[in-house]
């Protein structure tokens, strides 16, 4: 099982809080953000991760030399902003598996990998999006779809009662990514997401796993609570 975490994002509705780090370096209870993607990852049973790594890049590299995991791990850095969907495309041009996972190296949505993947497997899709149900909220956009869990439709942020988001959690068949001919800088949820989703082939899993997004300081302070419980 590879996995792709994207671990560039410049922080910036965080810098009051965290200063001038990488998002994914955050502190949550004294151990950066991106060390518990880690131990979600070491339970999941993944065997390498590939960090898609940009701003304040040798912050992480540094961090990296000193830690230990089960998995083996690689990077690839944009030395100039290639947004989500050319940091994903240099990073799965490392990829070794057809089908690759992806993870925001700033949420957490603890969703079981080997059910994605043998759900997306099953549904023979192009690419799988982690959905979760929310309800009151306006930060994020909505993913549709049909009775056969294809995704019909994304629609932009506004404030809704309720619908389904996409949790930041992938698998893409990267052949299908490559096969685009996308330019070197693009966004993923844009440019590829919402582009192609009348091809009808990516498909939405549902789940109520655990959810948060640190990429605002309310939830950024709320981790630190919640990690207390879900990491012991």
């Amino acid at each position: 099982m590879e996995c792709i975490v994207l671990a560039g994002g410049l922080g910036t509705r965080l810098r009051g809080t965290i200063g001038d780090y990488p998002k994914c370096m955050a502190l949550v209870n004294g151990k950066p953000f991106l060390q518990y993607i880690f131990q979600y990852l070491e339970q999941q049973h993944c065997s390498r991760v590939i960090l898609s790594l940009g701003y304040k890049h040798e912050l992480i590299t540094e961090w990296l030399q000193n830690e230990k995991w089960p998995f083996k791990i690689d990077y690839v850095i944009e030395y100039e902003p290639l947004g989500t969907g050319g940091g994903i495309q240099l990073a799965l041009k490392e990829a070794k598996s057809q089908h690759v996972l992806i993870l925001n190296g700033d949420t957490m949505f603890r969703l079981d990998l080997d059910k994605i993947m043998d759900f997306h497997l099953r549904q023979k899709a192009a690419a799988t999006l982690g959905l979760k149900k929310m309800y009151d909220f306006d930060r994020y956009g909505l993913v549709n779809i049909d009775s056969f869990n294809t995704i019909t439709s994304f629609e932009e942020k506004k404030k809704r009662d309720a619908g389904l988001i996409n949790g930041g959690v992938y698998v893409v068949d990267k052949d299908h990514v490559f096969g685009k001919h996308l330019p070197e800088k693009f966004s993923f949820e844009k440019d590829y997401f919402e582009a192609f989703v009348n091809e009808k082939k990516f498909c939405g899993f549902m789940s109520d796993a655990y959810f948060i997004d640190i990429g605002i300081p309310e939830d950024y302070q709320r981790s630190q609570e919640d990690f207390k419980l879900l990491f012991k």
